[in-house]
């Protein structure tokens, strides 16, 4: 084989070294960025903002219920419909409206029937009736409720709830104009919080990883924090309808990327 012929091969060999060496530098370069930037990512410090707000309910449901019981039905009936009469009146004293009242069906329990248990014991007819209060009045409806001993007085057995000390559920209905302010004030506490962390790690706080705004939560202002029992999440769900000032919670959970 002459020069020229060597010639003409070692140059394509060179040229296929050469990009070969600058292949292996460039992919080098692109590990090592890799590597750097996955170290990077994967230092982050997860933070979380808690906001509270009290409020005060701004509606107000109250049902009072009452029955009366005997062996004769006309003669129930009508001592149930003279109960009906007392505490529309005891509810017309305290300055409710006819639209603010609302009468329910009349509920008739025959005891002496099977599916009502046969021969059970006591009055054979039980006659139940609820009306229901419903009110944007929330103190009208709390002193009202404060004075049922009125209608107790005047021979209506009134029947007592068993979820709510109270019988009066208050609402609160304005969570979703606080939403916004809420939200933009857990965002801020979650920052200061990985502010703090990363002074004192030697780090700075870089741009945001992950969020999560958090689910807001009603309770009542005065009710106890949780004790991870199966039961306590319903207590507490009690607590807040019988209470007129509810707490608005959120914790908002935010991930920080930090930076050397």
């Amino acid at each position: 084989m002459d020069r020229n012929d060597q010639s003409s091969l070692l140059l394509p060999s060179a040229v296929l070294g050469g990009l070969l060496a600058l292949g292996l530098v460039a992919g080098g370069w692109l590990l090592g960025t890799r590597l750097r930037d996955f170290k990077r990512v994967d230092r982050y410090v997860e933070v979380k903002g808690l906001v509270e707000r009290t409020v005060k309910s701004d509606s107000a449901t109250w049902p009072i219920s009452f029955s009366e019981a005997g062996e004769s039905l006309p003669a129930v009936f009508a001592a149930s419909e003279k109960d009906k009469a007392a505490v529309l009146s005891f509810l017309g004293t305290q300055g409710f409206k006819t639209s603010d009242v609302t009468v329910g069906s009349i509920s008739v329990n025959d005891r002496s029937a099977a599916q009502y248990g046969g021969n059970g014991k006591g009055p054979r007819f039980v006659v139940e009736q609820t009306i229901t209060v419903q009110s944007n009045d929330v103190d009208k409806v709390e002193n009202a409720n404060a004075r049922t001993a009125d209608l107790v007085r005047a021979g209506v057995i009134v029947e007592s709830d068993q979820q709510q000390s109270s019988g009066v559920s208050y609402t609160f209905n304005g969570l979703n104009a606080l939403k916004p302010d809420m939200i933009t004030e857990a965002t801020r506490n979650a920052r200061a919080s990985a502010d703090r962390f990363a002074a004192d790690s030697g780090s700075q706080v870089g741009g945001i990883r992950d969020a999560n705004q958090g689910v807001f939560s009603i309770s009542a202002a005065n009710g106890g924090s949780s004790t991870g029992e199966e039961n306590n999440q319903y207590q507490q769900d009690q607590q807040a309808q019988a209470s007129i000032m509810k707490k608005v919670r959120v914790v908002s959970t935010i991930d920080y990327y930090l930076q050397t």
